[in-house]
This record gives C-alpha cells, sequence and structure tokens, in this order.
C-alpha cells in the first residue's frame, strides 16, 4: 500500500476515524510486531509495545509533519516505545521460536520450508552482533528501511547509519562466514 493511504488514513485518524486506524493497523501491525520482537525479545511484551504505539498513533496523528513516510514514523514510535519499555525491565532473551512461526504471507510452503533452516542458522548468527548493530540490519535488510529513513527511527545522522551498516556487515561476513552460510537465499 502507498505511503498516499497511509497519509489519508493519518489525516483521518486525526479526526477520529477509527476506521482509517484499522486500516493503518491492517497494513502496518505485522511489520511493526516484527521490529519490535527483535528488539524486546519476548512475545508478548511486543504485542503490548506493538498496541501502544498504535495508541500513540491514535493520540498523536495530527503531529505527524510529513518528514519522512508514514511507515518509517510509525517504526520511529514503535522503538521509541520498546525502548522505554526496556528501561523499566530487565532484557529478556528471543524467543527465536515464536520469531519463526510469524507467517510471512509472501511465501509459499517450499520457499517458507527452505527458509526456516538457514533463517534459524541466521538468525543465530545475527544475535552474536551488538545490539546497535542488530538494530541496524533489522531496519535495513528486515524492515527495507533506506539508511535516511534508519536515521529518522533512530534519531541520529545519516552517516551514523552508514558507520554502523559498514561495521555491521563486515562483522556478519565474517560470522556468516565461520558458520559455513554461502551468500545465496535458500
Amino acid at each position: 500500500m502507498s505511503n498516499d493511504a497511509d497519509l489519508a488514513d493519518l489525516a483521518a485518524i486525526a479526526r477520529g476515524d477509527e476506521g482509517a486506524l484499522r486500516a493503518l493497523h491492517a497494513r502496518h501491525a505485522t511489520k511493526v510486531f516484527r521490529f519490535v520482537l527483535r528488539l524486546v525479545r519476548n512475545e508478548a511484551v511486543a504485542e503490548e509495545v506493538t498496541n501502544e504505539a498504535f495508541v500513540e498513533i491514535w493520540k498523536g496523528a495530527g503531529r505527524f509533519r510529513g518528514g519522512s513516510a508514514v511507515g518509517t514514523w510509525l517504526l520511529s514510535v514503535a522503538r521509541n516505545k520498546a525502548i522505554d519499555r526496556l528501561r523499566k525491565r530487565g532484557e529478556e532473551p528471543l524467543d527465536e521460536e515464536a520469531a519463526a512461526r510469524i507467517p510471512d504471507a509472501a511465501d509459499d510452503p517450499e520457499i517458507e520450508l527452505a527458509k526456516r533452516d538457514k533463517g534459524a542458522l541466521m538468525r543465530r548468527v545475527i544475535e552474536g552482533l551488538s545490539p546497535v548493530h542488530r538494530e541496524i540490519v533489522e531496519l535495513v535488510y528486515y524492515q527495507e528501511q533506506s539508511v535516511a529513513e534508519a536515521a529518522v527511527v533512530l534519531g541520529v545522522p545519516e552517516n551514523t547509519v552508514k558507520t554502523r551498516m559498514f561495521y555491521a556487515r563486515k562483522q556478519l561476513a565474517r560470522l556468516f562466514a565461520e558458520a559455513g552460510i554461502d551468500r545465496g537465499w535458500p
């Protein structure tokens, strides 16, 4: 769905249209949940944080100024909620099995099975990255955010994102080689 639909929904949400919030939620909830899950490492907490992010969107839709795509703004709101939650409690380990069970409607069963084996190994390797580098990998590769969008979500300059990406890729290449993962997908 285009950013135009998201912008129209935000304008409607700002006027109190609950249907527009449901539409925005339908388009972005899974993406936001997956992003938050990788940050908070707990499925129940990720659900709560995702819901809190959409409540914040409901309350603050009128504050969106269009400096980024709506999806990018939503990830930024969710990230801030996740960080707030992490500050309130000790970090718990990621439930890899729960994250792997989140379906991707774009894959057929054969591709999903092939990805599951290699994906589990890749997730274990990615867990070896520092939290800062895992977050960059999540935003750029899993959430498909541009450097500029990732900078908005993280609240850092674009050059900082580029530097973090450089070091994350360098470290991933080494970790993948050590784990015997080739560059092909599946």
